[in-house]
C-alpha cells in the first residue's frame, strides 16, 4: 500500500479530504516525492511546480516545499509523518534500544502544535493506528514498531542524537537566529544530516512560505528549482495548492502591502529584501582572534551606546578609534535583559570611562532617561543626529566593503551583522534585523565606527596629536600596547 493508497482509504486517511478535488496539487506533490506512477493531470502540475520534465525514478532524500500560506502545508507535513512512522519498517536499522525519530521542526513550540494536533487526531481518531500508540506525551508519540513521532524547536543541540527515519523543517524561512550561528537553519541542518544517514531512504523535507532571497530554502530553490536531479523543488501559491481560500482575501493583501503579499499568498521570494552584508565581507574585518583592545593615552576615541528599558532587548554599547583611515572597534559590551536600567547605566558609564571618555553619544529614541542616567553617573549623553539606518548605510557597509574596518572577533557582533536586512521602501532604504533576530549589539557598533569615521574626518580630533599615535601590531594587543 502506497501512500496515496492511504489517501483514498476510508478507514485511513479518507475523512481528512473533505472535497478531494481541491487536494490535486497536493497529491500530485505526494506522488513526486515518493516517486509514485503520475496521472497525465498530475504530471502536468508536477512540471508547473517543479519546472521538471521527466517525473522522478525514485524516492525523494530531499525536498522543499514553497507553498504560501494557508496552502495546507501543516495537514500534509502529518500525514506524511504519521504515513512514515506507522507504514515503514526501520528495525534493520537500528541498534537495539534505538528508534527511528520522525521529527518536526518549527520556530517554537506554538507553531509545531498546529502539526502536533492534527497528527495527534490521526494516531487516536484510526483504530488502525491508536493500536499502535504505546505513549503519548505533550509532544510525541512512541509507536509499537519502534518509531517516535516528535515535535521539537529550530536548534543544532536539541536535534543531535537521533536516528531521523525523516525531518519536516517546519516555515524554514522564519526559523529565528541564535547566538551561535548567524545562519541558523544551516546549522540546524548541518547537525541533523549525520542523523539520517543510519536509516536508508531517510527524507528531509524544507516546507515554507518565502522570505527573503536568503537562507537554506532560497540556496536550495535557487540551484535546483528547474533543475534535473538534486532536491525536489516545488513551488507553489496558496490557491494553486488550496483553492478553497477566496481570491478577496489576497486581493485585499495585496492593496495593503503588495511586497508581503507575494511572499506570502503568491510563493514568491521577497525583491524588496536583501542581505545587508556578506559573512565574506564581515569575516574579512575580524581582527582573529582579538576579543579586546585596551585605551590607548593620546588617541581619540568614541563611545555609542544602545540603551533599552531593561525587558526585552539588550543594553550595549562599542568603543572606537582610528588609525589613519582605519576605524578599529576597540570594545563591545551587552547587558541581556533582565536588568535594572539605573545598575546597567553605571556599569556602561565606568567602561566608557575607562577608555577616557566623559562624553557619548546614543539612540535618539530612547528618550530622556539614559541622559540623565549617565548625566548622574558623570557622563554626557548626546543624542544621535543620524538613525538606525544612516548608521550602516553611511557607515558601517561603506567601511566594510572596503575593509576599512577592523571588527573584534565577537560572534554576537559578527551574526547580528551578516543576520541584517536592507528592504527597500519608499524614498530611502531601511536596515533592520530579520524576523526573530536581533541587532543591539550591532547597533552600537555601527554608531562607534559611525562616530570614529565622521568625527575624526569633519574635526580632526584625532590627528590633534599625531605624535602620540603608535605604530602597533594589532594583532597582539597584549604585547604591543
Amino acid at each position: 500500500m502506497n501512500i496515496l493508497d492511504t489517501f483514498e482509504d476510508p478507514k485511513l486517511f479518507r475523512p481528512w479530504f473533505k472535497d478531494r478535488a481541491t487536494y490535486e496539487a497536493w497529491f500530485a506533490f505526494t506522488a513526486a516525492m515518493f516517486a509514485i506512477d503520475m496521472t497525465p493531470e498530475q504530471l502536468a502540475i508536477y512540471r508547473k511546480h517543479t519546472g521538471r520534465i521527466a517525473p522522478p525514478s525514485q524516492a525523494a532524500t530531499e525536498a522543499a516545499l514553497i507553498i504560501g500560506r494557508r496552502g495546507g502545508k501543516s495537514l500534509f507535513l502529518a500525514l506524511w509523518s504519521v504515513y512514515l512512522a506507522c507504514f515503514r519498517k526501520y528495525d534493520a536499522y537500528l541498534q537495539p534500544g534505538e528508534r527511528a525519530t520522525i521529527m518536526i521542526l518549527a520556530a517554537d513550540r506554538r507553531q509545531a502544535r498546529v502539526i502536533f494536533r492534527y497528527i495527534s487526531g490521526m494516531l487516536n481518531d484510526i483504530p488502525l493506528l491508536k493500536r499502535m500508540v504505546e505513549r503519548e506525551t505533550a509532544e510525541s508519540f512512541d509507536l509499537s514498531n519502534r518509531t517516535t513521532i516528535e515535535v521539537g524547536t529550530a536548534s543544532s543541540k536539541s536535534t543531535r542524537g537521533y536516528a531521523f527515519a525523516a525531518v519536516c523543517a517546519d516555515e524554514i524561512a522564519f526559523w529565528p537566529t541564535n547566538e551561535d550561528a548567524a545562519e541558523v537553519d544551516e546549522s540546524i541542518l548541518a547537525a541533523i544530516r549525520p542523523g539520517m544517514a543510519s536509516i536508508p531512504g531517510s527524507l528531509l523535507l524544507l516546507a515554507s512560505s518565502p522570505y527573503a532571497r536568503k537562507g537554506a530554502l532560497f540556496r536550495t530553490y535557487d540551484r535546483w528549482y528547474g533543475k534535473e536531479g538534486g532536491p525536489l523543488v516545488w513551488q507553489a501559491a496558496t490557491r494553486e495548492m488550496n483553492p478553497t481560500i477566496p481570491q478577496s482575501v489576497i486581493d485585499q493583501a495585496m492593496e495593503r502591502d503588495a511586497s508581503s503579499a507575494s511572499a506570502e499568498f503568491m510563493a514568491r521570494f521577497r525583491t524588496d529584501i536583501e542581505t545587508l552584508f556578506t559573512r565574506e565581507s564581515v569575516l574579512a574585518c575580524v581582527d582573529s582572534g582579538v576579543a579586546e583592545r585596551p585605551y590607548i593615552p593620546g588617541v581619540q576615541h568614541w563611545g555609542f551606546a544602545d540603551p533599552s528599558g531593561g525587558s526585552a532587548d539588550s543594553y550595549t554599547a562599542a568603543v572606537a578609534s582610528r588609525n589613519g583611515d582605519q576605524i578599529i572597534i576597540n570594545a563591545v559590551r551587552e547587558i541581556k535583559p533582565p536588568f535594572s536600567p539605573d545598575a546597567a547605566t553605571k556599569e556602561l558609564s565606568d567602561f566608557f570611562k575607562s577608555y577616557g571618555l566623559r562624553t557619548i553619544t546614543g539612540d535618539r529614541y530612547a528618550g530622556e532617561y539614559p541622559r540623565e542616567l549617565f548625566r548622574k553617573n558623570g557622563i554626557e549623553y548626546m543624542t544621535s543626529s543620524a538613525v538606525r539606518s544612516e548608521l550602516y548605510l553611511s557607515a558601517l557597509l561603506p567601511l566594510t566593503n572596503a575593509k576599512r574596518l577592523t571588527l573584534l572577533d565577537n560572534d554576537r557582533v559578527i551574526n547580528q551583522m551578516i543576520g541584517l536586512e536592507r528592504r527597500t521602501g519608499r524614498g530611502r532604504d531601511v536596515v533592520d534585523h530579520a524576523p526573530g533576530q536581533h541587532d543591539d549589539v550591532a547597533n552600537a557598533v555601527a554608531g562607534a565606527a559611525w562616530l570614529a569615521n565622521r568625527r575624526a574626518s569633519n574635526t580632526g580630533l584625532m590627528l590633534a596629536a599625531p605624535q602620540f599615535i603608535p605604530l602597533v601590531d594589532y594583532h597582539n594587543p597584549a604585547t604591543d600596547w
